[in-house]
């Protein structure tokens, strides 16, 4: 998607504070972080919402989730404990086009939010 702030990101045309990237995905720290630790991870595919998830690009999902425990131990907080956070659609407040998962953590997170 040519206008997608996240596709930018993927691409390069953005700068990021990479912590993780490979060929399908992209891990960088949130700009305006909830938690100590904040970061973002994004397919470099484009997929709009979770509403867009089906067979022919699941597999993004599944190497995602595989990667986040890695990418846990790489921030220092596998031990501690993180949240992994999805917003689709409005209601929800998805703010970008782009699936993306937020992984939050280095503080108590209360639950329900706010």
């Amino acid at each position: 998607m040519k206008d997608c702030i996240f596709c930018k990101i993927a691409k390069g045309e953005i700068p990021s504070d990479k912590v993780y990237e490979d060929d399908k995905i992209l891990v960088f720290h949130d700009i305006e972080p909830e938690a100590p630790v904040h970061v973002l991870i994004i397919p470099k595919t484009h997929i709009s919402t979770l509403n867009e998830v089906n067979e022919g690009n699941s597999g993004v999902f599944s190497h995602m989730f595989e990667k986040i425990p890695e990418i846990a131990n790489t921030l220092g907080v596998d031990s501690s404990g993180y949240r992994i956070v999805s917003n689709c659609g409005k209601d929800a407040l998805q703010s970008v086009d782009h699936v993306h998962f937020h992984l939050l953590a280095k503080r108590s997170l209360k639950w329900p939010p706010g």
